[in-house]
């Protein structure tokens, strides 16, 4: 059962789409910039059916809903959490986040905007004046979480509320995290970079965890198991379980401000309560970052890696990287 995440839907997935042959191959998928972001600014509250849906947009969320219902349909695939695994239901249910008031779930994914999701979830219970007050995000203070909650008020939540989680293009999220986690937060260069350096280099030892380099993150990906991963680099599927919970809106990255203005007016929050600005001391991904570190990479790692996050490149609709030799002469 624990190995039904990983391996048999990942042969699902390959099986049906080809992307096993492809990474054989090396034929990867023609991968341009992501979409810009929206411009800053406050946007406007809009009635859903208003809002401008171009076929490009129509097309992926119809690939994401077909590859998710050819998947979840699989007969052996978990029908809701109570088919898990302990480990991987604890998972899940600690990833979504409850509002009674506004009668939603969202299952945060570290990386994809969750600290920007958290605090409009305070304001919405009170707990926060407005989501531009500054200060350090606490994860945990006032924020309810399914898995705290008793077997009856899960399945009630689960099979009444509004149900929404946000993604992100794979490779995109996991240098994020490693740009943030090992660039500038000390607890993370101690816990991991240290034995990151100390397994991945030699005469790494006395290394401070501060200067672990991209390639090295990457292979202790590779040897992880992607039950015990920390959540800033556990694939997105096994983080909130698309087929054990029917989500009924996934939003992208890439238009965060667009979806999350649906998502607002979906749940009926105050007109006040909009997506929050950018702080101004983010920075974030480019495409040409992205482009740097991926063709910096050993090909062969990068193609290595891939499998643990096939599902999240499939189920999600992302391209896989391009790393071919005259993508990266650019």
């Amino acid at each position: 059962a624990a190995l039904l995440p990983s391996m048999l839907m990942f042969g699902v997935i390959l099986a049906s789409s080809g992307l096993l042959l492809m990474i054989q191959r090396g034929i990867l998928a023609q991968a341009g910039p992501p979409p810009p972001h929206p411009p800053a600014g406050p946007p406007s509250r809009r009635v859903g059916r208003d809002w401008p849906a171009g076929l490009e947009l129509e097309v992926l969320r119809d690939t994401r809903n077909r590859t998710i219902r050819a998947l979840c349909g699989q007969r052996s695939m978990p029908r809701s959490v109570w088919d898990l695994p302990a480990g991987q239901r604890r998972t899940v249910l600690r990833h979504l986040l409850v509002s009674d008031k506004y009668r939603f779930l969202y299952c945060y994914v570290p990386k994809v905007a969750c600290s920007n999701w958290k605090r409009i979830l305070k304001v919405l219970d009170g707990a926060l004046e407005s989501v531009d007050v500054q200060g350090k995000m606490d994860h945990k203070s006032d924020l309810v979480f399914l898995g705290d909650m008793k077997p009856e008020e899960i399945s009630y939540r689960l099979k009444h509320y509004y149900k929404f989680l946000f993604v992100r293009n794979p490779m995109e999220r996991l240098l994020s995290a490693y740009r943030n986690k090992f660039g500038e937060i000390k607890e993370y260069q101690q816990k991991y970079g240290v034995e990151i350096v100390r397994r991945y280099r030699k005469n790494g030892a006395n290394s401070a965890g501060d200067d672990v380099t991209f390639s090295e993150f990457l292979r202790y990906l590779l040897d992880e198991d992607v039950e015990r991963m920390n959540e800033h680099w556990m694939p997105v599927y096994n983080l909130c379980q698309p087929c054990a919970v029917r989500y009924d809106f996934i939003g992208s990255y890439e238009r965060l401000r667009q979806d999350a203005e649906q998502v607002l007016e979906h749940i009926q929050a105050p007109s006040f309560v909009r997506f929050p600005q950018r702080q101004a001391w983010y920075h974030p991904v480019t495409a040409q970052t992205l482009h740097y570190h991926l063709c910096s990479t050993p090909r062969r790692l990068i193609k290595e890696l891939l499998p643990k996050y096939i599902l999240d490149f499939s189920l999600f609709a992302y391209p896989l990287p391009n790393i071919t030799s005259e993508f990266c002469r650019q």
